[in-house]
């Protein structure tokens, strides 16, 4: 192995204005190398005691009572903290609820049917073919159930959808373009507010998927235009395993959505337990159920540390840590047949990376027995993720070399030349 990798790791770290965060997480300081934090981030030790203490003096003290003392505002209340924190939008559009899957459901849905209203000929969702499987899977659902028809984006397996490539498939007969801001697989970054232009300008609405960008990737949601959009919170926001997600819709089409799923608490008076549905003003007419209260909790001290650093600050840290992992790959992977297949260009991608060899899954499983914990996603991706707050540039390197040593052990007629190692 190349030395100058272990000075530059130990410069990187050294110079990293955000390394004293690194500490405020469980787990950070042990010797286990975490590259999946854009699938489930680690949890803060300030949130060890938030939910102990919640269950003694909230849950348990004030029992029912929580309900009207805090806890049924707190959808709001959060929602618009993700939307000061992370999407850089106004108070009053983003709301916590239900799932990604659900919340995903509701908006497409909605803003299909408010334009197929308008005009019948708008049947059609767009959607790239290499979208993440549940927003391919609830389009389609949604073109069945309303006689619509779903247009698919060719889209190579290493990028995402591009602007060019959507010109090519919106028009006059476009509803709704359904888009993830950062593509799970390859961790593309699509220009979000030329994408969104460009769907206004066919006259479509945009429904964005913010799971593999918010927290990471700055978003300027009020500022580009965007119509609608969903993320999940246990990524970068930390919310734990299964934490509900968020729906961000812009003010100027609260009014005008009918939501799909009517439940009580999407009533213009909850406790009225009238024969009839209204919808609510504003965000609230998205809810359905209860809200998930105990889901809620960790993500509170997520955005807080976020609201602390400053999303400038942790995008920076995020293309740094991207760039360093794509030099080791350089260096130490590609030599052994490994090939990149996310952006070069950092302007160009979001907080994870993706190395491509066929024997991935094998490396993946091999790993995590050594407490290397990265995933795979087909066809044959090890997928990198660096969560810029609790992810240092020495504990990327040495996954990366375990990458590298369990390819090795695996492909023995790919070994790396004399005096590599």
């Amino acid at each position: 192995m190349n030395p100058d990798l272990h000075a530059t790791a130990e410069a990187l770290d050294a110079a990293d204005p955000l390394r004293s965060r690194r500490t405020l997480f469980v787990g950070a300081d042990s010797p286990l190398v975490y590259f999946d934090g854009n699938s489930l981030g680690r949890p803060l030790k300030a949130t060890v005691g938030r939910l102990e203490r919640f269950a003694r003096d909230e849950w348990g003290g004030r029992l029912i009572r929580g309900w009207d003392e805090s806890w049924m505002d707190l959808p709001f209340a959060i929602g618009d903290d993700i939307g000061r924190v992370a999407l850089d939008a106004a108070p009053g559009q983003t709301v916590v609820a239900d799932s990604t899957t659900v919340l995903l459901y509701k908006l497409v849905r909605a803003a299909f049917d408010a334009q197929i209203t308008r005009d019948p000929t708008r049947a059609e969702i767009v959607i790239g073919r290499n979208e993440f499987p549940t927003d391919r899977y609830v389009v389609e659902g949604i073109a069945a159930e309303r006689g619509g028809r779903v247009r698919w984006v060719e889209v190579d397996d290493d990028t995402g959808v591009t602007t060019e490539r959507l010109a090519a498939a919106v028009g006059p007969e476009t509803a709704v373009v359904v888009v993830s801001h950062v593509a799970y697989n390859s961790g593309h970054l699509v220009d979000a507010e030329a994408i969104t232009e460009l769907a206004h300008a066919a006259g479509a609405f945009t429904v964005w998927d913010l799971s593999h960008s918010v927290g990471s990737v700055p978003i300027h949601a009020d500022a580009w235009a965007l119509d609608m959009a969903v993320g999940c919170t246990y990524k970068y926001l930390g919310g734990g395993p299964g934490s509900p997600a968020f729906a961000y819709v812009a003010h100027r089409h609260q009014a005008a959505l009918t939501p799909p799923l009517r439940g009580w608490m999407g009533a213009a008076d909850v406790f009225a337990m009238a024969p009839d549905f209204r919808p609510a003003a504003g965000m609230r007419r998205f809810l359905s159920g209860t809200p998930p209260v105990l889901g809620m909790l960790a993500m509170q001290d997520s955005l807080a540390l976020l609201h602390d650093v400053g999303m400038p600050a942790v995008r920076e840290k995020s293309v740094e840590l991207t760039t360093f992992a794509i030099e080791v790959f350089e260096e130490e992977l590609a030599p052994l047949g490994v090939r990149l297949a996310s952006p070069a260009d950092p302007a160009n991608r979001g907080g994870h990376v993706t190395f491509r060899h066929p024997l991935m899954r094998e490396v993946n499983a091999a790993l995590w027995k050594q407490d290397v914990i990265p995933d795979y996603r087909d066809p044959g991706g090890l997928r990198i993720g660096l969560a810029p707050l609790s992810t240092s540039f020495a504990e990327t390197l040495r996954g990366l070399l375990a990458v590298r040593d369990a390819l090795a052990r695996l492909s023995p007629d790919r070994l790396p030349s004399e005096g590599s190692s």
